[in-house]
Protein backbone atom coordinates (compact mmCIF):
# COMPACT_ATOMS: atom_id res chain seq x y z
CA UNK A 1 0.00 0.00 0.00
CA UNK A 2 0.74 3.36 -0.58
CA UNK A 3 1.73 5.70 2.55
CA UNK A 4 -0.67 7.57 3.95
CA UNK A 5 -1.03 11.56 3.10
CA UNK A 6 1.36 12.83 6.10
CA UNK A 7 3.43 16.23 6.82
CA UNK A 8 3.47 19.78 5.11
CA UNK A 9 3.09 21.61 1.50
CA UNK A 10 6.91 22.24 0.30
CA UNK A 11 7.38 26.20 -0.58
CA UNK A 12 9.89 25.66 -2.81
CA UNK A 13 9.97 28.60 -4.80
CA UNK A 14 12.16 28.21 -8.53
CA UNK A 15 14.14 31.06 -9.32
CA UNK A 16 13.06 32.11 -13.17
CA UNK A 17 15.42 35.31 -13.39
CA UNK A 18 18.69 33.98 -14.12
CA UNK A 19 20.19 35.46 -17.15
CA UNK A 20 22.56 34.23 -19.84
CA UNK A 21 25.58 35.08 -17.39
CA UNK A 22 23.76 32.45 -14.96
CA UNK A 23 23.84 29.55 -17.19
CA UNK A 24 26.15 27.29 -15.53
CA UNK A 25 24.17 27.50 -11.94
CA UNK A 26 20.94 27.55 -13.79
CA UNK A 27 21.83 24.36 -15.58
CA UNK A 28 22.93 23.05 -12.31
CA UNK A 29 19.59 23.86 -10.46
CA UNK A 30 17.63 22.65 -13.84
CA UNK A 31 19.53 19.09 -14.61
CA UNK A 32 19.77 17.86 -10.88
CA UNK A 33 18.39 20.15 -7.83
CA UNK A 34 15.02 21.64 -7.88
CA UNK A 35 11.79 20.89 -6.45
CA UNK A 36 11.03 17.40 -7.97
CA UNK A 37 13.02 13.88 -7.54
CA UNK A 38 14.61 12.96 -10.83
CA UNK A 39 13.71 9.38 -11.45
CA UNK A 40 12.39 8.90 -15.02
CA UNK A 41 14.64 7.86 -18.03
CA UNK A 42 14.41 7.31 -21.61
CA UNK A 43 11.67 4.42 -22.03
CA UNK A 44 9.72 6.49 -18.95
CA UNK A 45 9.59 9.25 -20.49
CA UNK A 46 9.08 7.94 -24.08
CA UNK A 47 6.08 5.71 -22.82
CA UNK A 48 4.47 8.80 -21.18
CA UNK A 49 4.34 10.70 -24.63
CA UNK A 50 2.72 7.45 -26.69
CA UNK A 51 0.42 7.36 -23.87
CA UNK A 52 -0.88 10.70 -23.63
CA UNK A 53 -1.36 11.08 -27.59
CA UNK A 54 -2.97 7.51 -27.98
CA UNK A 55 -6.06 8.09 -25.94
CA UNK A 56 -9.45 8.74 -27.23
CA UNK A 57 -8.50 10.05 -30.73
CA UNK A 58 -8.20 7.15 -32.73
CA UNK A 59 -11.18 5.43 -30.81
CA UNK A 60 -13.73 8.11 -31.86
CA UNK A 61 -12.40 10.09 -34.48
CA UNK A 62 -11.26 7.51 -37.40
CA UNK A 63 -14.79 7.40 -38.64
CA UNK A 64 -15.45 10.84 -39.05
CA UNK A 65 -12.24 11.42 -40.51
CA UNK A 66 -12.47 9.00 -43.01
CA UNK A 67 -16.15 10.42 -44.09
CA UNK A 68 -13.48 13.44 -45.63
CA UNK A 69 -10.78 11.38 -46.73
CA UNK A 70 -12.14 8.28 -47.73
CA UNK A 71 -9.81 5.16 -48.36
CA UNK A 72 -7.03 7.72 -47.82
CA UNK A 73 -7.65 8.37 -44.31
CA UNK A 74 -4.33 6.77 -43.17
CA UNK A 75 -2.58 9.34 -45.58
CA UNK A 76 -4.18 11.88 -43.38
CA UNK A 77 -2.97 10.89 -40.13
CA UNK A 78 0.43 10.73 -41.81
CA UNK A 79 -0.16 14.37 -43.39
CA UNK A 80 -1.17 15.68 -39.57
CA UNK A 81 2.08 13.68 -38.10
CA UNK A 82 4.27 15.79 -40.93
CA UNK A 83 2.54 18.76 -39.75
CA UNK A 84 3.05 18.05 -35.85
CA UNK A 85 6.76 17.48 -36.75
CA UNK A 86 7.45 20.81 -37.70
CA UNK A 87 6.72 22.06 -34.75
CA UNK A 88 8.12 19.41 -32.43
CA UNK A 89 11.43 20.09 -34.03
CA UNK A 90 10.92 23.60 -32.56
CA UNK A 91 10.09 22.24 -29.14
CA UNK A 92 13.00 19.43 -29.21
CA UNK A 93 15.42 22.94 -29.32
CA UNK A 94 13.67 24.54 -27.03
CA UNK A 95 13.47 22.07 -24.42
CA UNK A 96 17.34 21.31 -25.00
CA UNK A 97 17.58 25.06 -24.02
CA UNK A 98 15.39 25.38 -21.04
CA UNK A 99 14.03 21.93 -19.70
CA UNK A 100 11.49 23.61 -17.37
CA UNK A 101 8.16 21.89 -15.99
CA UNK A 102 6.22 25.45 -17.83
CA UNK A 103 7.49 24.21 -21.14
CA UNK A 104 5.67 26.60 -23.15
CA UNK A 105 5.78 29.25 -20.61
CA UNK A 106 9.15 29.02 -19.53
CA UNK A 107 10.06 29.11 -23.89
CA UNK A 108 7.79 32.42 -23.66
CA UNK A 109 9.58 34.77 -21.05
CA UNK A 110 12.42 34.59 -23.04
CA UNK A 111 11.01 36.07 -26.21
CA UNK A 112 7.84 38.01 -24.55
CA UNK A 113 6.99 40.35 -22.51
CA UNK A 114 6.12 39.16 -19.27
CA UNK A 115 2.23 39.29 -19.56
CA UNK A 116 2.44 37.24 -23.09
CA UNK A 117 4.38 34.24 -21.01
CA UNK A 118 1.90 34.02 -18.56
CA UNK A 119 -0.73 34.12 -20.58
CA UNK A 120 0.89 31.05 -22.43
CA UNK A 121 1.24 29.07 -19.34
CA UNK A 122 -2.29 29.43 -18.48
CA UNK A 123 -3.81 28.81 -22.15
CA UNK A 124 -1.85 25.68 -22.23
CA UNK A 125 -2.57 24.54 -18.49
CA UNK A 126 -6.32 25.36 -19.22
CA UNK A 127 -5.94 23.32 -22.82
CA UNK A 128 -4.36 20.43 -20.97
CA UNK A 129 -7.32 20.32 -18.48
CA UNK A 130 -10.06 20.60 -21.35
CA UNK A 131 -8.23 17.93 -22.97
CA UNK A 132 -8.71 16.00 -19.39
CA UNK A 133 -12.29 16.50 -19.35
CA UNK A 134 -12.72 15.79 -23.14
CA UNK A 135 -11.18 12.39 -22.93
CA UNK A 136 -13.14 11.49 -19.65
CA UNK A 137 -15.87 12.18 -21.20
CA UNK A 138 -14.93 9.59 -24.21
CA UNK A 139 -14.11 7.13 -21.14
CA UNK A 140 -17.60 7.61 -19.46
CA UNK A 141 -19.06 6.34 -22.73
CA UNK A 142 -17.15 3.71 -23.03
CA UNK A 143 -18.13 2.44 -19.45
CA UNK A 144 -21.70 2.50 -20.53
CA UNK A 145 -20.64 -0.78 -22.49
CA UNK A 146 -20.52 -2.37 -19.35
CA UNK A 147 -22.56 -0.82 -16.91
CA UNK A 148 -25.32 1.74 -16.76
CA UNK A 149 -24.19 4.56 -15.06
CA UNK A 150 -24.63 8.78 -15.17
CA UNK A 151 -21.73 9.30 -17.85
CA UNK A 152 -21.06 12.63 -16.24
CA UNK A 153 -21.05 10.67 -12.34
CA UNK A 154 -18.45 8.09 -14.33
CA UNK A 155 -16.17 11.08 -15.93
CA UNK A 156 -16.25 12.75 -12.19
CA UNK A 157 -14.99 9.56 -11.15
CA UNK A 158 -12.39 9.03 -12.92
CA UNK A 159 -11.17 12.32 -13.08
CA UNK A 160 -10.82 12.01 -9.07
CA UNK A 161 -9.17 8.55 -9.43
CA UNK A 162 -6.81 9.92 -11.83
CA UNK A 163 -5.76 12.92 -9.47
CA UNK A 164 -5.20 10.67 -6.87
CA UNK A 165 -2.72 8.42 -8.90
CA UNK A 166 -1.22 11.94 -9.92
CA UNK A 167 -0.88 12.74 -6.29
CA UNK A 168 1.16 9.85 -5.68
CA UNK A 169 3.81 11.35 -8.10
CA UNK A 170 5.32 10.22 -10.73
CA UNK A 171 8.16 7.88 -9.38
CA UNK A 172 4.68 6.10 -8.15
CA UNK A 173 2.35 6.67 -11.20
CA UNK A 174 4.95 6.17 -14.16
CA UNK A 175 4.46 2.56 -13.60
CA UNK A 176 1.11 2.21 -13.80
CA UNK A 177 0.97 5.10 -16.74
CA UNK A 178 3.97 2.26 -18.61
CA UNK A 179 1.46 -0.59 -17.97
CA UNK A 180 -1.68 1.58 -19.40
CA UNK A 181 0.54 2.30 -21.95
CA UNK A 182 1.87 -1.13 -22.87
CA UNK A 183 -1.96 -2.23 -22.95
CA UNK A 184 -3.05 0.52 -25.75
CA UNK A 185 -0.06 0.26 -27.53
CA UNK A 186 -0.94 -3.55 -27.36
CA UNK A 187 -4.43 -2.78 -28.22
CA UNK A 188 -3.60 -1.66 -31.91
CA UNK A 189 -0.80 -3.78 -32.50
CA UNK A 190 -3.55 -6.28 -31.66
CA UNK A 191 -6.09 -4.57 -34.05
CA UNK A 192 -3.61 -4.24 -36.88
CA UNK A 193 -2.22 -7.96 -36.54
CA UNK A 194 -5.73 -9.76 -36.71
CA UNK A 195 -6.71 -7.36 -39.81
CA UNK A 196 -3.24 -7.50 -41.95
CA UNK A 197 -4.52 -10.01 -44.13
CA UNK A 198 -6.84 -7.90 -45.34
CA UNK A 199 -4.76 -5.32 -46.63
CA UNK A 200 -5.03 -5.52 -50.61
CA UNK A 201 -8.90 -5.79 -50.13
CA UNK A 202 -9.30 -1.83 -50.75
CA UNK A 203 -7.41 -0.01 -52.63
CA UNK A 204 -5.86 2.44 -50.45
CA UNK A 205 -5.26 5.12 -53.40
CA UNK A 206 -9.00 4.87 -55.29
CA UNK A 207 -10.25 8.48 -55.37
CA UNK A 208 -7.67 10.58 -54.53
CA UNK A 209 -8.84 13.91 -52.97
CA UNK A 210 -6.02 16.04 -51.51
CA UNK A 211 -8.45 18.44 -49.87
CA UNK A 212 -10.48 15.79 -48.51
CA UNK A 213 -7.35 14.40 -47.16
CA UNK A 214 -6.12 17.86 -45.60
CA UNK A 215 -9.60 18.27 -43.90
CA UNK A 216 -8.99 14.91 -42.44
CA UNK A 217 -6.01 15.70 -41.18
CA UNK A 218 -7.37 18.85 -39.57
CA UNK A 219 -9.68 16.63 -37.61
CA UNK A 220 -7.25 14.02 -36.90
CA UNK A 221 -4.69 16.22 -35.76
CA UNK A 222 -6.65 16.86 -31.99
CA UNK A 223 -5.13 13.00 -31.84
CA UNK A 224 -1.15 14.06 -31.44
CA UNK A 225 -2.26 16.22 -29.28
CA UNK A 226 0.06 15.81 -26.00
CA UNK A 227 3.29 14.99 -28.08
CA UNK A 228 4.43 18.21 -26.47
CA UNK A 229 3.56 17.19 -22.95
CA UNK A 230 7.25 15.41 -22.04
CA UNK A 231 8.61 18.68 -21.60
CA UNK A 232 6.37 19.27 -18.58
CA UNK A 233 8.38 15.67 -16.90
CA UNK A 234 11.42 17.75 -17.98
CA UNK A 235 12.39 18.63 -13.69
CA UNK A 236 11.98 14.81 -13.15
CA UNK A 237 13.69 13.76 -15.82
CA UNK A 238 17.74 12.40 -15.21
CA UNK A 239 19.79 14.65 -18.00
CA UNK A 240 16.49 16.35 -19.46
CA UNK A 241 18.51 18.47 -22.56
CA UNK A 242 19.02 14.63 -23.70
CA UNK A 243 16.84 12.99 -22.85
CA UNK A 244 13.23 15.14 -23.67
CA UNK A 245 14.29 16.08 -27.22
CA UNK A 246 14.95 12.30 -27.79
CA UNK A 247 11.68 10.75 -25.87
CA UNK A 248 9.21 13.29 -28.03
CA UNK A 249 10.56 12.49 -31.39
CA UNK A 250 10.35 8.83 -30.39
CA UNK A 251 7.20 9.22 -28.99
CA UNK A 252 5.60 11.10 -31.90
CA UNK A 253 7.35 8.67 -34.05
CA UNK A 254 5.74 5.82 -32.33
CA UNK A 255 2.24 7.01 -32.25
CA UNK A 256 2.41 7.83 -35.61
CA UNK A 257 3.04 4.21 -37.32
CA UNK A 258 0.29 3.04 -35.05
CA UNK A 259 -1.96 5.20 -36.05
CA UNK A 260 -1.51 5.00 -40.00
CA UNK A 261 -1.43 1.13 -38.96
CA UNK A 262 -4.38 1.03 -37.71
CA UNK A 263 -5.91 3.20 -40.23
CA UNK A 264 -4.90 1.22 -43.16
CA UNK A 265 -6.30 -2.18 -41.60
CA UNK A 266 -9.74 -0.48 -41.05
CA UNK A 267 -10.03 0.81 -44.14
CA UNK A 268 -8.83 -2.74 -45.66
CA UNK A 269 -11.85 -4.54 -43.23
CA UNK A 270 -14.73 -2.63 -43.18
CA UNK A 271 -14.44 -0.40 -46.28
CA UNK A 272 -14.55 2.65 -46.63
CA UNK A 273 -18.71 2.99 -46.10
CA UNK A 274 -18.12 0.25 -43.43
CA UNK A 275 -16.18 2.25 -41.69
CA UNK A 276 -18.16 5.81 -42.33
CA UNK A 277 -20.97 4.24 -40.72
CA UNK A 278 -19.29 2.58 -37.54
CA UNK A 279 -19.67 4.03 -34.36
CA UNK A 280 -16.97 1.88 -33.08
CA UNK A 281 -14.52 1.39 -35.84
CA UNK A 282 -11.80 -1.07 -34.19
CA UNK A 283 -14.24 -3.03 -32.27
CA UNK A 284 -15.86 -3.54 -35.53
CA UNK A 285 -12.69 -4.70 -37.32
CA UNK A 286 -12.14 -7.23 -34.11
CA UNK A 287 -15.82 -8.44 -34.70
CA UNK A 288 -15.61 -9.09 -37.98
CA UNK A 289 -11.65 -10.66 -37.95
CA UNK A 290 -12.14 -12.67 -34.49
CA UNK A 291 -15.80 -12.38 -32.97
CA UNK A 292 -18.40 -9.93 -31.44
CA UNK A 293 -16.80 -11.19 -28.18
CA UNK A 294 -13.99 -9.54 -29.44
CA UNK A 295 -15.53 -6.21 -29.24
CA UNK A 296 -15.63 -6.40 -25.67
CA UNK A 297 -12.06 -6.04 -25.24
CA UNK A 298 -11.41 -3.36 -27.73
CA UNK A 299 -14.17 -1.34 -25.57
CA UNK A 300 -12.11 -2.49 -22.45
CA UNK A 301 -9.04 -0.89 -23.63
CA UNK A 302 -10.50 2.17 -24.46
CA UNK A 303 -11.03 2.44 -21.14
CA UNK A 304 -7.58 1.77 -20.45
CA UNK A 305 -6.45 4.33 -23.28
CA UNK A 306 -9.16 7.23 -22.06
CA UNK A 307 -7.53 6.77 -18.29
CA UNK A 308 -4.08 7.14 -18.84
CA UNK A 309 -4.76 9.96 -21.12
CA UNK A 310 -6.84 11.91 -17.78
CA UNK A 311 -3.74 10.85 -15.77
CA UNK A 312 -1.34 12.34 -18.00
CA UNK A 313 -3.25 15.49 -18.90
CA UNK A 314 -4.28 16.43 -15.13
CA UNK A 315 -0.38 15.93 -14.36
CA UNK A 316 0.98 18.17 -17.42
CA UNK A 317 -1.88 20.52 -16.79
CA UNK A 318 -0.12 20.92 -12.77
CA UNK A 319 3.34 21.13 -13.71
CA UNK A 320 2.26 24.00 -16.21
CA UNK A 321 0.15 25.68 -13.48
CA UNK A 322 3.57 25.21 -11.28
CA UNK A 323 5.91 26.63 -13.73
CA UNK A 324 3.64 29.79 -13.96
CA UNK A 325 3.16 30.20 -10.51
CA UNK A 326 7.06 29.76 -10.13
CA UNK A 327 7.49 32.53 -12.07
CA UNK A 328 5.49 34.81 -10.27
CA UNK A 329 2.57 34.84 -12.64
CA UNK A 330 -0.03 32.88 -10.56
CA UNK A 331 -0.29 32.98 -6.80
CA UNK A 332 2.74 31.15 -4.88
CA UNK A 333 0.12 28.28 -3.34
CA UNK A 334 0.56 27.02 -6.81
CA UNK A 335 4.21 26.87 -7.29
CA UNK A 336 4.42 24.36 -3.53
CA UNK A 337 5.76 20.96 -4.27
CA UNK A 338 4.65 18.28 -1.77
CA UNK A 339 7.34 15.91 -0.30
CA UNK A 340 9.18 16.72 -4.19
CA UNK A 341 6.69 14.48 -5.63
CA UNK A 342 3.66 16.70 -6.67
CA UNK A 343 2.70 20.21 -7.16
CA UNK A 344 -0.57 19.60 -4.88
CA UNK A 345 -2.57 22.74 -4.84
CA UNK A 346 -1.89 22.89 -8.99
CA UNK A 347 -3.07 19.42 -9.47
CA UNK A 348 -6.09 19.80 -7.33
CA UNK A 349 -7.26 22.79 -9.13
CA UNK A 350 -6.30 21.24 -12.31
CA UNK A 351 -8.83 18.38 -11.61
CA UNK A 352 -11.30 20.72 -10.22
CA UNK A 353 -11.76 22.74 -13.31
CA UNK A 354 -12.00 19.74 -15.22
CA UNK A 355 -14.64 18.55 -13.18
CA UNK A 356 -16.39 21.84 -13.54
CA UNK A 357 -16.17 21.33 -17.48
CA UNK A 358 -17.60 17.94 -17.30
CA UNK A 359 -20.71 19.36 -16.69
CA UNK A 360 -20.52 21.03 -20.00
CA UNK A 361 -21.02 17.94 -21.73
CA UNK A 362 -20.52 18.85 -24.90
CA UNK A 363 -17.27 16.73 -25.99
CA UNK A 364 -16.70 18.30 -29.64
CA UNK A 365 -16.88 21.67 -27.94
CA UNK A 366 -14.38 20.99 -25.84
CA UNK A 367 -12.25 19.15 -28.34
CA UNK A 368 -12.14 22.30 -30.87
CA UNK A 369 -11.42 24.55 -27.78
CA UNK A 370 -8.54 22.68 -26.91
CA UNK A 371 -7.64 22.37 -30.50
CA UNK A 372 -7.43 25.94 -30.66
CA UNK A 373 -5.62 26.73 -27.92
CA UNK A 374 -2.85 24.13 -29.04
CA UNK A 375 -2.94 26.23 -32.34
CA UNK A 376 -2.53 29.41 -30.71
CA UNK A 377 0.57 27.51 -28.13
CA UNK A 378 2.26 26.23 -31.44
CA UNK A 379 2.66 29.00 -33.32
CA UNK A 380 3.96 31.31 -29.99
CA UNK A 381 6.69 28.19 -30.28
CA UNK A 382 7.47 28.37 -33.28
CA UNK A 383 8.24 32.25 -33.17
CA UNK A 384 9.92 31.93 -29.64
CA UNK A 385 12.51 29.87 -31.68
CA UNK A 386 12.94 32.03 -34.66
CA UNK A 387 13.59 34.95 -31.94
CA UNK A 388 15.72 33.59 -29.71
CA UNK A 389 17.93 32.51 -32.71
CA UNK A 390 18.80 36.07 -33.19
CA UNK A 391 18.20 37.25 -29.52
CA UNK A 392 20.33 33.89 -27.88
CA UNK A 393 22.56 32.95 -30.88
CA UNK A 394 25.07 31.82 -28.66
CA UNK A 395 22.94 29.86 -25.88
CA UNK A 396 23.88 26.25 -25.42
CA UNK A 397 21.66 23.66 -27.26
CA UNK A 398 22.28 20.00 -27.55
CA UNK A 399 19.70 19.72 -30.46
CA UNK A 400 19.37 22.60 -33.09
CA UNK A 401 17.09 22.30 -35.73
CA UNK A 402 18.60 22.63 -38.93
CA UNK A 403 17.87 24.44 -42.48
CA UNK A 404 18.14 28.47 -41.86
CA UNK A 405 17.99 31.44 -44.43
CA UNK A 406 19.92 34.55 -42.98
CA UNK A 407 19.73 33.25 -39.39
CA UNK A 408 15.87 32.44 -39.51
CA UNK A 409 15.48 28.49 -39.14
CA UNK A 410 13.35 27.47 -42.21
CA UNK A 411 10.63 24.74 -40.16
CA UNK A 412 9.70 26.96 -37.52
CA UNK A 413 8.66 29.62 -40.62
CA UNK A 414 6.68 26.15 -42.01
CA UNK A 415 5.20 24.78 -38.73
CA UNK A 416 3.37 28.44 -38.35
CA UNK A 417 1.98 28.23 -42.03
CA UNK A 418 0.72 24.63 -41.44
CA UNK A 419 -0.97 25.09 -38.37
CA UNK A 420 -2.77 28.50 -39.39
CA UNK A 421 -4.02 26.28 -42.27
CA UNK A 422 -5.45 23.90 -40.17
CA UNK A 423 -6.62 25.85 -37.86
CA UNK A 424 -9.52 27.25 -40.69
CA UNK A 425 -11.29 24.15 -40.02
CA UNK A 426 -12.33 25.10 -36.95
CA UNK A 427 -15.96 25.41 -35.51
CA UNK A 428 -17.02 29.25 -34.13
CA UNK A 429 -17.92 28.07 -30.91
CA UNK A 430 -15.06 26.45 -29.83
CA UNK A 431 -12.76 29.05 -31.39
CA UNK A 432 -15.22 31.54 -28.79
CA UNK A 433 -14.49 29.26 -26.00
CA UNK A 434 -10.73 29.49 -26.47
CA UNK A 435 -10.80 33.36 -26.90
CA UNK A 436 -12.67 33.26 -23.58
CA UNK A 437 -9.84 31.03 -21.76
CA UNK A 438 -7.12 33.19 -23.33
CA UNK A 439 -9.03 36.49 -22.20
CA UNK A 440 -8.62 35.62 -18.73
CA UNK A 441 -5.48 34.57 -18.81
CA UNK A 442 -4.56 37.96 -20.30
CA UNK A 443 -6.38 39.57 -17.45
CA UNK A 444 -4.89 37.36 -15.04
CA UNK A 445 -1.61 38.14 -16.18
CA UNK A 446 -2.29 41.88 -15.92
CA UNK A 447 -3.77 42.18 -13.12
CA UNK A 448 -0.36 39.73 -11.36
CA UNK A 449 1.97 42.30 -12.80
CA UNK A 450 0.28 45.11 -11.88
CA UNK A 451 0.51 43.79 -8.44
CA UNK A 452 3.87 42.81 -8.65
CA UNK A 453 4.93 46.64 -9.89
CA UNK A 454 2.82 47.83 -6.98
CA UNK A 455 4.83 45.56 -4.43
CA UNK A 456 8.09 46.59 -5.45
CA UNK A 457 6.93 50.61 -5.90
Amino acid sequence: MYATFQGRLLNLEQNYDLGIEDLPSQQSASDGGGNFDRVLKLPQITASGVAIIIGAGIYVLLAPATNDAGAQVWLSFLFASALSVLTAFSYMELSSMFPKAGSEQEFARHAFPSWVSATVGWSMALALVVAASTVALGFSRYLAEFIDVDFRLSAIVITLLMCFVSFLGMQRAIWLVLTLGAIEVGGLVLVFVVGAPSIGDVDLFAGFDFGGVFASASLVFFAFIGFDEVITLSEETKNPRRTVPLALFLSLAISTLLYVGVAIVAVSVLGVDGLVNSSRPLADVMSLTVGESSAKLMAAIALISTSSTVLLALTSASRMIYGTASSGSLPKIFATVYQRRTPLPALLASSAVAIALILFEDISLLAGATDVLIYVLFIIVNLVLIILRKRMPDHPRQFVVRGSIRGVPVLPVFGIIATLSMGFNIERDASLLAIFIVAVGIAIALLGSRKSVTLKS
